[in-house]
C-alpha cells in the first residue's frame, strides 16, 4: 500500500498543469501515473503549431508546449510513473495501477485528479455498410503513423468529418505527398475551429462538403473507394446523390469520447451531454475528494483552457487535503435556448472569487446574443457576430454577483436571434 495526498490519474497537458498548480497550492506528495511511455499525452504526436497563443502568447508545437510542463515537473520534483495503467478508482479514493516494474499496486489518495483525456469514435460507431479493409482508421492513428512512426497509410484519401483533428490531417497528408480528395461533414456546419478550416482546407485547396456522408465502403483487403451521399435535414442520405470516390485511404474525424470508464466505475455522476462528471467551479465531482479536468471532463478546442481548467482542479484538491476548502453553498447551471452544456454544473457561492463558465452552442448562429440569467432575470447580455458548435464559448460571473445569489438557485445561458 502506498500512501499519497494527491494522485493523478494521467499525465497530458491537464494531468501536469493540475500537479503543477497542486505543488503550487502548498502539498508535496503528489504522485502523476500515465499509461504511455512518456508525459506529454496526445500533444507529443500534434507536431504542428497554434497551441499556446492565449496561454503563452506565442504560437508553439503540441511538442514544445507538452515541454514545458514536463521540466516544471521535473523542476518541482513530482514523481510519475509512466508505463503505468490504473485499473480502478474505488468509492474510497483507492486507486490500483499495474505495470511493469512494480507490478500492481495499490495506492491510498487523500484526493484524486482524474485527467485521463478523450479517445477517438471509431467506424463501429458508425454502422458504415462495407467490408472491412485496411486503409479506414481515425485521423488520431494515422497522425500517429505519420508523425511519430514515419509511415504514410496512404496516397488517395477521403476524410469523414470536419473535427480538428480530421482538418489538421487534411493538411498533414497533402505536405506529405498524398491527395485528399474530399472532407465531408454529416452536419450543415464544421465541427472544428474556423482557423484550421482556412489553414488546412481553404489554403491548400482542399474541398469540404457540408450535409454530406460515406455510406458504403468498398475493398477487400485494401479500400478501393468509398460512396458518399447528399443528407437532408434529418440526416437520411438522399437517394440519387450518390457519389464514388476512388481512395485508399478513409480517416475518420466524427467525434471524441471523454475516457470515463474509471469515473464510471468509482460511482461519480456523469453529465448525459457531456460524457463526464458533474463538477463543482474547483472541477470537484459528486465524489468528494476527486476531481476531474482536461477532455475527460469535457471535449476543448484549445490546450490553452485544458491547461486553466486543470489549475482550478489542482488548486481545489490542494485546497481539500489541506482542509482549506470553502463551506459549500450551490446555485446549479443550466444551458437552454441553444445552449448545449455549461461547465461547471454547479457554482459554490463561498468561493470568493470571479468564476468563468464555459459553454457550447448546439448549431451556428450569426449576430446572436449570450443571455445570462439567475432565477430568470437577465443579468448579463452581449452580441456575438458568430457563435459555432465547433468553439468553446465562456462567461465570467463577477465575485460581486456570486455574493447576492442565493442557494439553490439558477444561472441559465441562452442563445438569442
Amino acid at each position: 500500500m502506498l500512501n499519497y495526498d494527491i494522485v493523478v490519474v494521467g499525465g497530458g497537458p491537464a494531468g501536469m498543469a493540475a500537479a503543477i498548480k497542486a505543488k503550487d497550492s502548498g502539498v508535496d506528495s503528489i504522485l502523476i501515473l500515465e499509461r504511455a511511455e512518456s508525459l506529454g499525452g496526445i500533444l507529443e504526436q500534434c507536431i504542428h503549431t497554434g497551441f499556446g497563443l492565449h496561454y503563452f502568447g506565442e504560437e508553439l508545437s503540441g511538442p514544445e508546449y507538452a515541454d514545458r510542463f514536463i521540466q516544471l515537473v521535473k523542476e518541482k520534483n513530482i514523481e510519475y510513473k509512466t508505463d503505468t495503467m490504473v485499473l480502478e478508482v474505488t468509492p474510497d479514493n483507492t486507486v490500483y495501477a499495474v505495470n511493469s516494474s512494480d507490478g500492481l499496486l495499490e495506492i491510498k489518495a487523500k484526493a484524486i485528479i482524474l485527467a485521463m483525456g478523450c479517445r477517438e469514435r471509431p467506424r463501429g460507431a458508425l454502422n458504415t455498410p462495407g467490408t472491412r479493409p485496411a486503409g479506414v482508421m481515425t485521423a488520431g492513428t494515422a497522425q500517429k503513423y505519420v508523425n511519430i512512426d514515419g509511415y504514410m497509410p496512404g496516397k488517395k484519401v477521403v476524410i469523414l468529418g470536419s473535427g480538428d483533428i480530421g482538418l489538421i490531417m487534411a493538411r498533414r497528408m497533402t505536405l506529405e505527398g498524398a491527395e485528399v480528395k474530399l472532407v465531408c461533414e454529416l452536419m450543415p456546419y464544421s465541427s472544428g475551429l474556423t482557423r484550421n478550416i482556412v489553414q488546412c482546407l481553404d489554403d491548400f485547396s482542399i474541398p469540404l462538403e457540408l450535409s454530406c456522408t460515406v455510406i458504403r465502403i468498398h475493398g477487400e483487403e485494401r479500400l478501393e473507394g468509398v460512396t458518399v451521399a447528399k443528407v437532408d435535414q434529418n440526416r437520411k442520405p438522399i437517394p440519387g446523390t450518390e457519389k464514388f470516390i476512388e481512395c485508399d485511404t478513409l480517416l475518420l474525424s466524427v467525434g471524441l469520447i471523454p475516457e470515463n470508464e474509471l469515473t464510471r466505475g468509482a460511482g461519480i455522476q456523469l453529465d448525459p451531454v457531456t460524457s463526464g462528471a458533474v463538477v463543482n467551479e474547483s472541477r470537484e465531482t459528486t465524489q468528494a475528494g476527486v476531481f476531474a479536468c482536461g477532455n475527460v471532463l469535457h471535449v476543448h478546442d484549445l490546450v490553452d483552457y485544458v491547461t486553466l481548467e486543470s489549475y482550478a482542479a489542482g488548486e481545489g484538491a490542494a485546497k481539500y487535503v489541506l482542509g482549506t476548502s470553502p463551506e459549500k453553498k450551490y446555485i446549479s447551471t443550466k444551458g437552454v435556448g441553444g445552449v448545449r452544456y455549461i461547465v461547471p454544473q454547479k457554482v459554490n457561492l463561498n468561493i470568493g472569487e470571479d468564476v468563468k463558465l464555459y459553454f457550447r452552442v448546439g448549431q451556428v448562429y450569426k449576430n446572436a446574443f449570450i443571455s445570462v440569467k439567475y432565477n430568470g432575470n437577465e443579468i448579463q447580455r452581449r452580441k456575438r457576430p458568430r457563435l459555432a458548435p465547433g468553439e468553446m464559448e465562456n462567461v465570467l460571473l463577477k465575485k460581486a454577483d456570486l455574493d447576492g445569489f442565493e442557494e439553490g438557485g439558477e444561472i441559465s445561458i441562452s442563445v438569442e436571434v
